[in-house]
């Protein structure tokens, strides 16, 4: 294969793997190649920390492959965790349009491959592409929409309602067991964290949630029924 022809395969492989991410899914062909030649791809270790609380940011990022997770200091010190990011899921944005510090910090959970996108360039997209600015306005939609649900549950749902809405949130379609959506992996803690309790409490939950046969466990991965 000659080197044009090879850097042309390079290049569309490039482009359909941004436009798997829902963010980018809607973009036209004109504007997801501008997107792609701003995009800086950087490969991190777990336990990298991408973003961090309180400090200014020139960056917004997408995770391309891996697991992340966004967590904020508590009045003591303590880490809570606020909501997992998995492949296709975009963060760093709100700091570029407010021009405000870090409301959170973002830290990987695995190895992970992001795609970095400047202040100035992502700006800049947002003027000139439509598509990508209705994206964006509808990801903060979704965004505020969980928000305040979550904030709902916390004070009118019980431990156990709470914990089922969080795996319902978190859990995708798994393709290998039918009728079934499938969580990422989960410990009691991080669970205890999202829902604000404590992790005997969501013990018991998840223990009675196994009880009415509503939840099943695959390691620290849980399958919950497809509900219309």
């Amino acid at each position: 294969m000659s080197e044009s022809r090879s850097s042309e395969v390079q290049k569309q492989e490039a482009l359909e793997s941004l436009r798997s991410i829902p963010l980018f899914s809607r973009v036209n062909q004109a504007d997801l190649e501008e997107i792609a030649s701003l995009l800086i791809e950087r490969k991190l270790p777990r336990g990298s920390r991408v973003v961090e609380e309180g400090l200014s940011g020139d960056y917004m990022y997408v995770i391309r492959e891996g697991r992340a997770k966004v967590t904020k200091a508590s009045s003591d010190g303590r880490e809570k965790i606020m909501n997992l990011l998995d492949q296709g899921s975009f963060f760093g944005d709100m700091a570029l349009l407010s021009g405000e510090v870090r409301s959170a910090s973002v830290e990987t959970l695995e190895e992970s491959r992001l795609l970095a996108l400047s202040r100035r360039d992502f700006v800049g997209l947002l003027r000139s592409s439509p598509d990508l600015a209705l994206a964006v306005i509808e990801e903060l939609t979704n965004r505020l929409r969980e928000t305040n649900e979550q904030a709902s549950s916390l004070s009118f749902q019980g431990v156990k309602e709470r914990t089922r809405g969080l795996f319902v949130r978190l859990s995708e379609i798994d393709t290998s067991e039918a009728g079934r959506r499938l969580t990422p992996a989960l410990t009691h803690q991080q669970i205890a964290d999202m829902i604000g309790t404590s992790r005997e409490t969501v013990t018991r939950a998840i223990k009675q949630l196994k009880d009415d046969g509503w939840l099943q466990q695959s390691g620290k991965r849980y399958l919950i029924p497809i509900e219309g």
